[in-house]
């Protein structure tokens, strides 16, 4: 009679969540999970504006009435995983019950977008997990994991979730509704960030409802793959530039070299090389040779050219 209450519970539960299966089998040109909305604007097209975390409706957590409830104790919900193989949304009734006793041991899974790379101080990646590990000891669960930057991780995510579990901590009768949310735009493998509620059951201690944007400084990611590269400054800027100019200027010099006489042949050069004036061989573009005796040559397009330069004519 117990297992068969329960699980009416736990029917009821997933229906009140609105968790679906059909939400995760979608197909591949739906969207499989439906994002809030944030100033009448979905979460999905929230554009990162150097603030990287924003609050969602007010900073008030949507949950309903009967999720809220105590009486079938703590429990945790995660969502399968999608036809991309992308974690969604994990919900949970949090207290000290459901909190891990032993420690967290390697993680093996590589969630989508996972093209992880080391950058200055240390990786671009984390395997980030939706409902953190000292909150319900759930570990190496794909469908608890996302790819994160080091950034939405920690510190971020963290500061919320430490908030969390210090209040459970306190005392066995305190529990906290939560939620967390990847919001993937299209069929990116990488999500362009997390919103996080949580609300404290009987009274307000706990209670915020936001999104944390899946950025890290001077990266350049792509949310299709997970790709990445480092973001150009404007250092980096300048300096391609004067490189580039530096090349330039190097092609022109490269025109304007010595071309050495060989003996025997005439150059059919038809443009002013510039040369030194201590050389005594020069040519004129109509095919005659002046020359002393010397091996370099310099070109004019003219004999006059050649004389304003103090060339002496000589016939050989």
């Amino acid at each position: 009679m117990k297992h068969k209450k329960f699980l009416r519970f736990a029917v009821s539960l997933i229906a009140a969540l609105g968790l679906s299966s059909a939400n995760f089998l979608a197909k591949p040109n739906q969207a499989p999970v439906a994002a809030q909305s944030y100033s009448d604007k979905s979460l999905s097209h929230l554009k990162f504006h150097k603030q990287e975390i924003v609050t969602v409706d007010h900073n008030k957590p949507q949950f309903s009435k009967k999720t809220k409830s105590k009486k079938h104790g703590p429990w945790q919900h995660f969502s399968e995983l999608d036809y991309l193989n992308r974690a969604h949304t994990a919900n949970a009734l949090l207290n000290k019950k459901l909190m891990p006793h032993s420690q967290r041991q390697a993680l093996t899974w590589d969630p989508t977008g996972w093209h992880n790379k080391r950058i200055k101080g240390g990786w671009l990646y984390n395997r980030c997990h939706l409902i953190g590990y000292q909150l319900t000891g759930q570990n190496n669960n794909p469908r608890n994991l996302i790819t994160g930057t080091r950034e939405l991780n920690d510190p971020d995510m963290l500061k919320y979730e430490d908030k969390v579990a210090d209040y459970i901590r306190r005392s066995g009768k305190h529990y906290v509704r939560y939620r967390v949310t990847p919001i993937y735009q299209s069929n990116n493998l990488l999500a362009n960030g997390v919103e996080m509620e949580a609300q404290s059951i009987g009274d307000n201690s706990i209670h915020f409802n936001v999104f944390i944007f899946n950025e890290q400084p001077g990266m350049v990611l792509n949310y299709k793959t997970g790709t990445s590269k480092v973001k150009k400054s404007g250092q980096q800027a300048v300096a391609k530039i004067k490189k580039t100019h530096k090349k330039v200027r190097h092609a022109r010099k490269a025109k304007k070299r010595v071309i050495h006489h060989q003996a025997g042949r005439i150059s059919t050069a038809n443009y002013r090389i510039i040369g030194n004036k201590r050389s005594k061989i020069y040519h004129v573009a109509n095919g005659q040779n002046y020359h002393m005796s010397s091996a370099n040559a310099v070109y004019f397009k003219s004999e006059a050219a050649a004389r304003a330069a103090v060339y002496r004519k000589s016939l050989r």
